[in-house]
């Protein structure tokens, strides 16, 4: 219930509780809020025990700490009907990160011999059949204007 507070907190409760009503009514405060917990704790375990019993057999195994929307949606994920942990489980990003890196490499390097031994062959096609992804900085020529934008000044 007061899983939150730290020791610091605790202390400072009890100091300004001794404060407030003093030392001599502070036992009758304690067991008058005691009771009013406990009386809050039989009517919510009587409210949940008559509303299991409205709804029937078919709701036997209904638990009230299903209706939080962040506990329904980690029992609906943890489901094994929808098939999500085998997705999880075969979803491996460093594994295809590290497939795709290998893929990349080997085409470097297969590239680069290739295109050493057959640069005199087919030096007048473009790359024999390859497509240059390599980014090379295209200069404009001498005659040739940026363009202008009129919206932009």
């Amino acid at each position: 219930m007061f899983n939150d507070i730290g020791p610091l907190e605790l202390v400072t409760i009890v100091v300004l509780a001794v404060l407030v009503f003093g030392p001599d009514k502070l036992p009758k405060v304690i067991q008058d809020v005691m009771r009013t917990v406990r009386k809050i704790r039989e009517f919510s375990e009587s409210a949940k025990h008559d509303i299991r019993a409205e709804l029937g057999p078919e709701f036997k195994d209904f638990e009230f700490e299903d209706l939080n929307p962040k506990t329904f949606i980690r029992k609906q994920l943890d489901n094994d009907e929808l098939g999500l942990k085998e997705i999880r489980n075969g979803f491996d990003i460093k594994k295809e990160m590290a497939e795709v890196t290998e893929a990349v490499h080997s085409r470097d390097t297969d590239s680069s011999s290739s295109s050493s031994s057959s640069s005199s062959s087919s030096s007048s096609s473009s790359g024999g059949g390859r497509i240059d992804m390599t980014k090379k900085p295209e200069e404009p020529g001498k005659d040739d204007r940026p363009p202008f934008d009129f919206d932009a000044t």
